[in-house]
């Protein structure tokens, strides 16, 4: 790994909540989307960084674990603005294939070809988002790639934006369907820049009403599990004109991709 860069880390010291398997459901998808696994799969550098992973190293460990799945010689790197919570993760390391050290928005010099941001700049302005976006993916190679997003304190809940140099590409939910009132519960951990649009007149508010009224139409469907309702209700969705991304094979997950321009804030 490079050396330690003298760049001061940019960025707010986040609550630091973590849990085990918090962050599943988008490792899961980092390690099976055709547009991740290719990236890293082509990569002369295969790094990775893990922004802000809070109190514990626990999601650092587990998101080298999924990325050696799809490459084995995958490097992650842990960064922390807390010189503590460094300094904790330390006895996890196992240089040079999962390191720890300080680090923000900057990226700490480095040059990773993806970026997992979670739960950080849910405690942002709206209008410091895209600042943040440009400042991570100006640190990264030509085709890198960021996924931010946000989660319950469980993972049960989940959604993410995958966002390239030429701007946001698609936005994710992936919920745990198992005791699901309604799709629209997601709503409370949408990433930051598309929580306060979730009002009348904003796509993503058109979008989880959609949601919601095909999950009212599939009701019936619940007599054969709650995966058979929600497998009916993206068909209605896609039926209604809302261009689902991925296979059938991810919204039995309970995942749901749509193109950035269907929920960008109008």
């Amino acid at each position: 790994m490079a050396g330690r860069s003298r760049l001061s880390p940019v960025g707010a010291p986040t609550r630091g909540t973590t849990n085990p398997n918090r962050l599943r459901r988008v490792d899961r998808w980092i390690a099976s989307a055709p547009v991740t696994t290719r990236l890293l799969r082509s990569a002369t550098d295969p790094l990775v960084i893990d922004l802000g992973y809070g109190a514990s190293p626990v999601t650092t460990v587990e998101l080298a674990r999924w990325l050696r799945r799809v490459r084995p010689d995958a490097r992650v790197l842990g960064l922390e603005l807390d010189a503590a919570r460094v300094a904790f993760a330390q006895p996890a390391a196992s240089p040079p294939w999962l390191e720890f050290r300080r680090g923000g928005f900057e990226l700490a010099g480095t040059r990773p070809v993806l970026v997992r941001a979670f739960n950080v700049l849910r405690q942002y302005a709206e209008d410091e988002v895209a600042g943040a976006w440009a400042l991570m993916l100006d640190a990264m190679p030509p085709g890198g790639l960021l996924v931010e997003g946000t989660c319950d304190e469980i993972g049960r809940l989940s959604t993410w934006v995958l966002v390239a140099a030429s701007g946001p590409v698609s936005l994710t939910l992936s919920m745990r369907l198992a005791g699901l009132e309604k799709p629209s519960t997601v709503a409370e951990r949408l990433p930051k820049a598309l929580i306060h649009r979730n009002v009348p007149g904003e796509r993503v508010h058109a979008f989880l009403s959609a949601l919601d009224a095909c999950w009212a139409t599939a009701a019936p469907h619940q007599a054969f599990g709650v995966r058979s309702r929600w497998r009916e209700t993206v068909r209605l969705l896609v039926s209604r004109g809302w261009p689902v991304l991925g296979p059938p094979s991810r919204v039995r997950l309970g995942e749901l991709s749509v193109p950035w321009a269907a929920v960008a804030p109008a």
